[in-house]
């Protein structure tokens, strides 16, 4: 008998998290096949959520597979990041910071998060997202963000990151969820997912 996939292990049935932000994933195909890899298993914990594997797409349209304004989505600008400029200039303890279209943090940024529709998490290694960044303009024309993480990521104990702050895509959508959300339960129930991932890999 061969051993349990851990990803099936991971994957156990459990009710869709009723999220209120809706989480659309661009992965890069090469991504598909890591045997780590974490979109899936987000994507199938919550009821607001979809994944298209792909390089390229015309606009959020074409890629939510539903019409969306584009000033009401937000992206991870590149994954997760704790660059000093920007950290210098925020408030201790901020996790998520909102870039202006000069590339610097604005000063409020409530009201742009408060008002998001959805939000792009690109998946898959660091250069793969940027890949996906620069063959998809159509970005640009989101709200940027960039993730302020307390805590390395809790992948990174089976899954080497480019470093230390970088999160899982499953990690950085419980980021957001959890300070967007009204209530803990979409972040929670993702990192319990994490957490069964990383026991079946150790498994």
């Amino acid at each position: 008998m061969s051993d349990p996939d851990p990803q099936e292990t991971a994957q156990a049935p459990e009710p869709a998290v009723d999220n209120r932000l809706f989480v659309l994933v661009l992965q890069h195909p090469q991504e598909r096949i890591e045997p780590r890899a974490t979109a899936a298993m987000m994507v199938a914990a919550l009821r607001r959520a979809r994944l298209v594997v792909g390089l390229s797409w015309p606009n959020l349209t074409r890629a939510l597979g539903r019409r969306a304004d584009p000033k009401r989505w937000g992206v991870l600008y590149l994954g997760s990041a704790r660059p000093e400029v920007l950290s210098a200039a925020l408030p201790a303890g901020r996790e998520i910071i909102v870039l202006g279209r000069d590339g610097k943090p604005l000063a409020e940024p409530d009201p742009v998060l408060r008002g998001l529709e959805g939000i792009v998490l690109l998946d898959g290694t660091w250069s793969q997202a940027k890949t996906l960044w620069w063959r998809n303009p159509w970005l640009l024309k989101l709200q940027r963000l960039v993730l302020n993480p307390p805590r390395p990521a809790r992948l990174g104990q089976v899954r080497r990151e480019p470093r230390r702050e970088a999160l899982s895509t499953l990690e950085a959508a419980a980021l957001v969820l959890r300070q967007l959300e009204r209530g803990p339960e979409a972040a929670d129930a993702l990192m319990a997912t994490l957490e069964r991932l990383i026991a079946a890999h150790r498994g």
